[in-house]
């Protein structure tokens, strides 16, 4: 039984009469954010783009996006700089000293490393079950375009989870479901930048090419959550999971380790270069700060309050 009271202690009427006449009609309590005027959070995240990626191809979308919104190129992916250890660190709030996905090679039911905490889907908890768990009535989906990313994180936790096949599919799929069903939390995985820096190499003409379609596909991202009226109530983050050295990654060097890291939307500051430090995993942290939701002890990530005006 729910008991409502508020932050004074006393009853909370309202609360209570709000839930029964949800209950009594059928319907379910609005998600409320703690940031004013935000529903829906989108993360869109470019597998292998590095800062040199966003500053010398032609991004008009992200280069919108920094203008409008807070960002940094100087945000940290974790050790390993492999795909799986940092799309993980990004979704479950911790390192991989913490959630134990320390390879590509990783699975649910094969580790070398436990974690130092098991949630409710059997593995290290991530955003979208802590979402789920506080916020039942939740919309969350996931469109990604590597099946690896596809095992990270707990499925029964999630509306909707999609592996397509290229990016602009991936793409489309989301923004079709924005039209449909108006979701409270969005993932949106893109792996072609990835390939381009292993086939052609990072700092090709090739690669640069593989970052503006990118763009043009951020861009295409955007106009579909105008399109459903999602836009005005959206705050949406772009990050990658790692850089990249020649046609490889995974090493220990700063064009490995550094990614960029944009945020707009509602109460985000606009133009703002972030001079915080941010690791991937604080991505965690700053959705749930969004959305108000208590963060698991077994995080180690924090919030990037200074995007939202804090000192």
């Amino acid at each position: 039984m729910r008991i409502f009271f508020n932050k004074q202690g006393t009853f909370d009427v309202l609360g209570a009469i709000l839930l029964a006449g949800s209950l009594f009609f059928g319907l379910t309590p609005p998600i409320v954010s703690q940031v004013p005027g935000v529903k829906h959070v989108v993360i869109i995240g470019c597998d292998g783009l590095s800062p040199d990626g966003v500053q010398k191809a032609k991004t008009p979308n992200m280069d919108g996006l920094m203008q409008r919104g807070a960002y940094t190129m100087r945000a940290r992916a974790v050790m390993p700089t492999s795909s799986s250890p940092n799309w993980a660190s990004m979704i479950m709030g911790a390192g991989p000293e913490q959630h134990g996905i320390t390879s590509n090679a990783w699975r649910p039911d094969k580790f070398e490393m436990a974690p130092t905490a098991v949630g409710a889907g059997g593995i290290f908890p991530t955003i979208f079950g802590v979402l789920r768990e506080q916020r039942p009535s939740a919309v969350i989906a996931c469109f990604h375009d590597w099946s690896g990313f596809g095992i990270l994180f707990e499925r029964e936790a999630l509306d909707v989870i999609k592996d397509t096949d290229g990016p602009v599919k991936t793409t489309e799929r989301a923004v079709a479901y924005f039209k449909a069903e108006q979701p409270d939390l969005t993932f949106i995985h893109l792996d072609h930048i990835d390939h381009a820096g292993h086939k052609y190499g990072h700092g090709t003409s090739e690669y640069y090419k593989s970052v503006e379609e990118a763009d043009q596909l951020i861009g295409e991202t955007i106009k579909g959550l105008k399109a459903a009226g999602m836009l005005a109530q959206t705050i949406l983050i772009v990050t990658s999971d790692h850089g990249g050295v020649g046609k490889g990654h995974g090493g220990a060097t700063m064009a490995e380790i550094e990614i960029p890291w944009i945020i707009v939307g509602p109460g985000v500051t606009p133009a703002k270069e972030l001079t915080s430090f941010v690791d991937t995993y604080d991505t965690a942290a700053t959705v749930a700060h969004i959305f108000g939701l208590t963060a698991p002890d077994c995080w180690i990530a924090k919030s990037v309050l200074e995007a939202f005006g804090a000192p």
